[in-house]
Parts: C-alpha cells; structure tokens; sequence
C-alpha cells in the first residue's frame, strides 16, 4: 500500500476515535445532568425546609445551637441569628426555645448571638425566650443561655465552665535537646511573642493574661446581666468549674428541670413546636458533591493531568 493511502486511512482512523470520545463526553455530561436533576428534585421533596408543615396557629419556635460555636459550621452565629429573627418575626410564635449542645467555642460569635437575643427581646417583649440545655452548655454555650429569660436542662446536664482559655505548647528544651536552631525574623518587638519554639517572656505572658482576664470580666457581666439575684454568692462560679444540671439549679445557673417539650407545653403553652433552625441546605451540600464529581469524570475523559494536557 502506498504511503499516501496508509497515512490516510491513520488520519480517519484518528478522526473517527477522536469524535466517538466526544460523543462518549457529552453522553456523560447529560447522564450527569439528568442525574443532579433527579437528585436536586428528591432533596427539595424530603428537605425539611422545603417541606415543613405550618401548624397553622400559636406555636413554640425552636432554634438548635449544635457544636462548637465558630464562625463555620452550624453553630456560626450569622446561622443562629436567622433563625432567631425569623421565630421571633412570625406572628404565631408564642416563644422561641433555644436549644443549646455546645462545649462553648469562640467569645465573639457567642457575643453577637447573645446581643441579638437582647435586642430582639426588646423588639418582641411578649414572646419570651427560654434557654434548653441538652448534653451541655459551657463555656460559649452557657454564655449564649445567660441572655434567656429562663434556662432548664437535665438533671445530667453540664452547664458553666465560666472562664476563657488560650492554651499551646513549648518546645524550647526539646529543641536544645534536638540541637535545632530556630532562626524568627521578625518586624516588631513582641511581633513573635508566644511563639512555640521561642522562650516566652515575663513581659509578653503578663500581657496575654491581661486580655484574657478582660475577656473573663465580660464574661462575667453577661452572666450577671441575665442571671441577676438568681446567682448564689461563690466565687467558684466564675472560675471555670462545671457542673450537672442539679447542681446548677441550687447555684442559679438553672431555673428549673425541663426539656424542649415540657418548656414548650407546659411553660410557653404552646405544643406545637416549629423548627426555625438554619443550616446549609442539602441541596447546597449535594450540589457541591455533584459539581465536584462532575469536574473529576470530565477530567478524566479529557485526559487532564495535574500540570499539563496529554
């Protein structure tokens, strides 16, 4: 066979592969496609917050803080403070219950919810709040249930830890040890201060405690400002020490023994509890997850490596 010929029938040989590729691609694009349709409308069908039924009358709201409160997750405060908004906005809320599981988390997240809570008691002062404390409430969790008109929990509960904390380690001796030399530029005198591999000095450790102590102070007036006359007289309360949900009835950091259901019939008067929570959407998550599995199955089909196109 003449060369011509030969190089030819490679040259429709290499088409034809090369459009069964393409069209095997954008097979895969529709599949997928229909797929994340599919998906999106049985997510949108079982999603809670898509399907929620209105009772249709008086009812409690229910607002979860779950986890460490941060500025991600479902503890953020942006997430607890909609869904605060939101119960108190409807007009058949007759009072908002706000279920905490938390071992506490950052000051500043715990403090804007905190605050709205005040100003949304101001805004609203015939809906009452109350704080339901389930596993736990330390820490960040109890600072966000002091701005309740009422904390109950169980009689296991853990409640308090009332104090703040910056923890980290030192490796100065182990690296002596090592014969490791540790080279910090830095651009500011304390600029590095606290840093693992360098001795901490007097001065910088003073100052840290300093803020700490600040934080504690705070701290401690919001403990004051929703608990009042209800705290019994010990200094051990603010010392970061925990305690059940028993106990913290005869300190005044708990009103009574309940849970969601009982505050909600027997305190509020309103069975019918309605979940004002927000968290990210499912569809969001699953969306997320196709879109990813998607770019992997293309990348695959096109032959894209990691720094380069074969």
């Amino acid at each position: 066979m003449p060369r011509w010929e030969r190089d030819l029938l490679e040259r429709f040989a290499f088409m034809a592969l090369a459009e069964q590729r393409r069209t095997r691609r954008w097979n895969l694009v529709f599949r997928f496609a229909w797929l994340a349709f599919l998906v999106v409308l049985a997510v949108l069908w079982m999603d809670p917050k898509w399907t929620r039924s209105d009772p249709g009358g008086r009812h409690s709201a229910l607002v979860d803080v779950r986890g460490v409160i941060g500025d991600e997750g479902d503890a953020s405060a942006d997430w607890i403070i909609a869904g605060l908004q939101a119960a108190f906005e409807d007009s058949d809320t007759a009072g908002v219950i706000l279920r905490i599981n938390s071992p506490g988390g950052s000051p500043v997240q715990a403090g804007y919810v905190g605050d709205e809570i005040v100003r949304l008691r101001a805004l609203h002062p015939d809906t009452p709040v109350y704080a339901v404390i389930a596993d736990v409430a330390a820490s960040g969790g109890y600072y966000v249930a002091a701005a309740a008109d009422a904390i109950y929990a169980s009689r296991s509960s853990v409640v308090g830890s009332i104090g703040v904390l910056m923890d980290g380690f030192g490796f100065v001796d182990a690296m002596d040890k090592l014969g490791v030399e540790r080279r910090l530029l830095t651009a500011g005198e304390h600029k590095g201060f606290l840093d693992p591999f360098s001795p901490a000095t007097e001065e910088e450790l003073a100052h840290v405690q300093s803020l700490l102590d600040e934080i504690h102070a705070d701290f401690i007036r919001i403990v004051k400002r929703g608990r009042g006359d209800r705290l019994a007289l010990r200094d051990d309360i603010f010392s970061g020490l925990i305690w059940t949900g028993s106990q913290g009835i005869e300190l005044g950091l708990v009103d009574a023994l309940g849970s969601s259901s009982h505050v909600a019939r027997e305190v509020i008067g309103a069975e019918e509890i309605v979940d004002f929570t927000r968290r990210p959407s499912r569809v969001d998550a699953i969306a997320d997850r196709l879109g990813a599995g998607i770019a992997r199955t293309l990348g695959a089909e096109l032959g894209l490596k990691t720094g380069r196109i074969e």
